[in-house]
């Protein structure tokens, strides 16, 4: 017997092979995984989601490029880089032609197309067509270059408001929408909201939570990181713990989310590498952009750019769920600050 299913031992030997002995052993090892967690008393990270979402449209495959190249392979890397830069070119290749332009192997093509989302590599290419098709269409081309030392005072600004729209494109196309209405639903019902952030990322977590707090909810955020564990481990079922890291792996927001993850609260990650460890403690993964590196633009000027937008999705979409308390909240926060605004009479 297996499971009490009634499986007898002398079950026919194609039984014991292809698809039901893998299913046999992901039902014992996931089985065998809670047992364990459950004796040691510690939450097991979430297992992935088995449905596949919709492949990204033509538009966001550059973006998806950016985002997810830091963690590819270096031959992934080749091949990502080369369909970005010319999609038109490479949607007339076959997967043997692409994988000898790259100087990689087809199937590091196809592994390649399912990483950036689609089913495989005739997605892909059905992808770059209409890509293609809209670069043709006559939109005017990106402004891509660093910004320079001699740059004159008006190319600055070009470049950066490019750069700042990209950005924002680049965090739109990739946030999963499942994966933020899922973080919606857990702040709007939470009894409390922890948020973790250092450095550039500690001015985002603050303005999450003073945004949180504006529409009724109890948020704080902490950037201390003696005081973010401290504050974590107090978290129960029912609370909710949100930490800002563009790297993924700062130690200091780490260990208090991992903290909030081992007592139960609902955990959320806001990052740019969805590979990075702080999404081994998060319920909810929130990608944002991983932009371009210079040396007069450090990542942390973007990185905050598509942090924002993240934290204004979270916070409009918890306003509308919570729209009968939110509005008197929020007009009453307006009310008591409105003679801080207003001219004094002298």
């Amino acid at each position: 017997m297996v499971g009490g299913r009634g499986v007898s031992c002398a079950a026919p030997q194609e039984l014991l092979t292809g698809s039901f002995a893998e299913n046999m052993f992901h039902l014992v090892r996931n089985a065998m995984k809670e047992n364990f967690v459950h004796r040691r008393g510690v939450r097991a990270r979430p297992l992935p989601v088995t449905h596949r979402p919709a492949p990204p449209e033509p538009g966001a495959l550059a973006a998806k490029v950016r985002t997810l190249a830091p963690s590819m392979t270096r031959s992934m890397q080749r091949v990502a880089e080369t369909v970005a830069a010319d999609p038109a070119g490479c949607a007339a290749l076959t997967v043997t032609g692409l994988a000898e332009r790259t100087g990689t192997s087809e199937a590091t093509v196809v592994r390649t197309a399912r990483l950036l989302g689609y089913p495989g590599y005739r997605d892909l290419r059905l992808a770059l067509a209409g890509l293609a098709a809209q670069q043709a269409s006559g939109a005017a081309p990106a402004v891509t270059a660093d910004i320079t030392v001699d740059d004159p005072m008006s190319d600055v600004v070009a470049k950066l408001a490019q750069d700042e729209r990209q950005t924002l494109a680049d965090t739109a196309a990739a946030l999963d929408i499942s994966q933020l209405e899922a973080a919606v639903g857990a702040l709007a019902t939470a009894r409390r909201v922890d948020v973790y952030g250092v450095g550039a990322s500690s001015l985002v977590a603050q303005d999450l939570a003073q945004k949180l707090l504006r529409i009724g909810l109890v948020a704080h955020a902490h950037a201390d990181p003696h005081l973010a564990v401290t504050n974590a481990v107090q978290l129960r079922t029912g609370d909710v713990a949100v930490a800002i890291t563009h790297s993924g792996r700062t130690v200091d927001v780490i260990e208090p989310l991992q903290a909030a993850f081992d007592h139960g609260a609902t955990t959320i990650a806001v990052t740019g590498r969805p590979d990075g460890e702080i999404t081994q403690y998060a319920d909810h993964v929130l990608t944002t952009s991983t932009a371009r590196e210079s040396e007069l633009r450090p990542a942390a000027m973007s990185s905050r750019t598509s942090q924002l937008l993240v934290v204004d999705c979270l916070f409009i979409g918890v306003a509308q769920r919570t729209y009968d308390s939110a509005a008197p909240a929020l007009h009453a926060s307006y009310e008591a600050l409105a003679h801080r605004h207003s001219p004094r009479e002298r």
